[in-house]
């Protein structure tokens, strides 16, 4: 039993508490107040403006699910864009890919790659793959550029909270499309449909508005408010519940596998209902 709690408070009526054994770094960075601690039951935590952004024990799943869907069914994703994503955890599943031959990735804040290094080394160990180029930048100014073409571009961002509020806008997604080639795939992770329902049917909704092929899938995160997490995918061409042909599965992922691809797009009929 842990004599030290943290709090996250999600709504109104709803909160959750982490027992913890230590606070291994504080920091304040220029964008946000930077926590890493000891939880009882989930390993080290990354927690950023006192919402946990990953766990050790848990981390996998949102990563894995956030990348394999659209790199297995792309038929090839040979150029990605990550944005957001510091901890590195998004990226060190893109480079399991053998048709990747580069990644973009954009950060604004440099203290989160550099407590990921420290402190989640088995989160951040892709940061040293020849194949990356990272940039520490604003990925709204990014989107707003001349790079590209990108296969996949993958938004790993935090809460709709304050600037990133941002990052979940049409004209957020209508830029990003504008980066992707004419096959190209856009994936965002989409809050809970229980708890951020607003921000679950505006995401998908503006996402609709750019894309001639939107669809939701879902994975349970324990670490994450309570219940089903979402993410939603663009596509210009392909299906993302559709694995391409010829694709072989990473080896040692610990969450995803092909029947997982299939069974994410089954959605609950609330769900259902909420998009339509």
């Amino acid at each position: 039993m842990s004599n030290f709690w943290i709090y996250e408070s999600h709504t109104p009526g709803y909160e959750v508490r982490w027992g913890i054994t230590g606070i291994l770094h504080q920091e304040t960075t220029p964008f946000q107040k930077l926590d890493v601690v000891e939880t009882v039951e989930f390993g080290k935590a990354l927690i950023l403006d006192g919402c946990l952004q990953i766990a050790e024990k848990d981390e996998f799943i949102y990563h894995e699910m956030i990348v394999h869907i659209p790199m297995l069914s792309h038929p090839h994703p040979a150029r990605v864009l990550i944005i957001g994503g510091g901890d590195g955890g998004t990226l060190r599943e893109v480079v399991r890919h053998p048709e990747l031959r580069s990644v973009d990735m954009v950060e604004i804040d440099e203290q989160v790659i550099k407590a990921s290094k420290r402190f989640f080394p088995q989160v951040a160990s892709a940061f040293s793959d020849e194949r990356l180029n990272l940039y520490i930048a604003d990925g709204i100014e990014f989107a707003r550029g001349q790079q590209g073409p990108y296969d996949v571009i993958i938004v790993d961002s935090s809460d709709p909270v304050g600037p990133a509020e941002q990052l979940f806008t049409e004209k957020f997604y209508r830029d990003l499309a504008n980066l992707l080639d004419e096959e190209g795939m856009l994936v965002v992770q989409s809050e809970s449909p229980m708890f951020y329902a607003d921000y679950f049917q505006n995401t998908y909704k503006n996402m609709a508005n750019v894309f001639p092929i939107t669809q939701v899938y879902t994975a349970s995160i324990p670490t994450y408010v309570s219940g089903p997490w979402t993410f939603t995918v663009g596509s210009k061409k392909h299906r993302a519940d559709n694995i391409a042909d010829n694709k072989t599965v990473p080896s040692s992922l610990r969450y995803y596998n092909k029947e997982i691809h299939k069974a994410a797009f089954a959605l609950p009929e609330f769900m259902r209902q909420m998009l339509e």
